[in-house]
């Protein structure tokens, strides 16, 4: 056996770096993975390149082939892949301060423009994290504190995310959202402050309304009786002698009668002539 080996170790030590030759020339590329091809230090082509359009399991991952010590292989990774921002310190519109936490999602779209300008993900998220503060300070700073939590915020994260996409497009990838995870005021004497300001408005507003429910009221009751004051002209010219009769009536009740329910009259005493035009209908209007 000894020499058997001895004499065919040449051959086995051929074979070997064969077979060694032949791994070197595979490899194995995952769903998650964009696999850049590279030789001579430029990208030469992309195994399991991103595609919505294929389904998943049918996109060249798996085995594939490279020319060993010509051609290397990079990894890229075609997932959504976040990008988050903490404690970003932001001055809305109303001169608020505001502690803003956000987050991008995006994906490596381009693997190939991906690996001549940026390289690494990390070297992404360096050029990336710069461009998602300069336009949250840019859009953030045209709004106010109290429109942040309307409808308003969306648009406000489009507009963002339209900004970052601009950028990130040319380092080969896509922006696919940007949100606020919160934004509130500092803690402390600025926070104080704002909630005393908030309370100020709030009573502001409404007294506001107060006073243009006080004005409603009297524009109500100065037609009203503009109106009962029309009703009784027109009564007037109808039967003048029934309208003088009624209204005589209306002030006997008033001046001798009891009070209405919740009205203190008190007790009074009225001495009159019986001659008095006053009393004129307790002598038939005469």
């Amino acid at each position: 056996m000894d020499s058997l080996l001895q004499n065919h170790k040449g051959s086995l030590i051929a074979v070997i770096a064969l077979i060694v030759a032949l791994l070197s020339t595979l490899v194995v590329v995952p769903e998650t993975e964009q696999g850049v091809v590279i030789r001579a230090g430029e990208p030469n082509r992309v195994i399991n390149r991103f595609d919505p359009t294929q389904e998943f399991g049918d996109t060249g991952a798996g085995i594939s082939w490279r020319i060993p010590f010509l051609e290397s292989v990079q990894m890229v990774d075609r997932r959504i892949l976040s990008l988050d921002m903490e404690g970003e310190t932001v001055l809305s519109n109303d001169q608020q301060r505001l502690e803003v936490n956000a987050y991008a999602r995006y994906r490596i779209f381009n693997p190939v423009l991906f690996v001549e300008r940026a390289r690494t993900e990390e070297n992404l998220t360096g050029q990336l994290e710069p461009i998602l503060s300069s336009a949250l300070r840019q859009e953030l700073g045209r709004r106010t504190f109290a429109s942040l939590l309307t409808p308003e915020r969306g648009n406000a994260m489009e507009n963002i995310r339209d900004a970052l996409d601009a950028e990130a497009r040319s380092y080969g990838a896509q922006i696919i959202d940007v949100r606020i995870k919160r934004a509130d005021l500092p803690e402390g004497a600025p926070l104080n402050a704002a909630f005393r300001r908030m309370e100020s408005d709030r009573q502001e507003e409404a007294e506001t309304i107060r006073a243009g429910g006080r004005r409603d009221a009297q524009i109500i009751r100065a037609e009203a009786e503009a109106e009962a004051a029309q009703i009784y002209a027109a009564a007037y010219n109808q039967d003048p002698g029934f309208y003088d009769f009624y209204r005589a009536m209306e002030s006997y009740r008033r001046t001798f009668g009891p009070g209405r329910e919740g009205e203190d009259v008190g007790e009074s005493a009225v001495i009159l002539s019986p001659d008095n035009d006053y009393l004129r209908q307790f002598r038939g209007g005469q």
